[in-house]
């Protein structure tokens, strides 16, 4: 059960981002890039969590590369938040 949740959090991280880079281009507002920006980290964040715990062999961690991979799509969001929203 926990294998589909991983999934099913990787699949709705990449259609918030889908949406949202759809919706930077049409708009061009920049919010809605650094927010589209913001899930694939988080996408390729629930991707590792998935490899990590169900496809790889419990030797082998990669604890270090999914909190990199969440904190640099946080630190772009409030980049933009910060920086591009005034």
């Amino acid at each position: 059960m926990a294998e589909a949740v991983y999934i099913l959090c990787a699949l709705t991280s990449v259609a918030c981002a889908v949406l949202l880079l759809r919706a930077y281009r049409r708009t061009g507002t920049r919010l809605l890039l650094w927010s589209g920006l913001c899930f694939v980290g988080m996408a390729v964040s629930n991707v590792l969590l998935f490899v990590d715990l169900v496809l790889l062999p419990t030797t082998i961690d990669l604890f270090m590369p999914r909190l990199v991979a969440t904190l640099a799509s946080a630190s772009v969001l409030l980049y933009g938040l910060i920086w591009d929203a005034s």
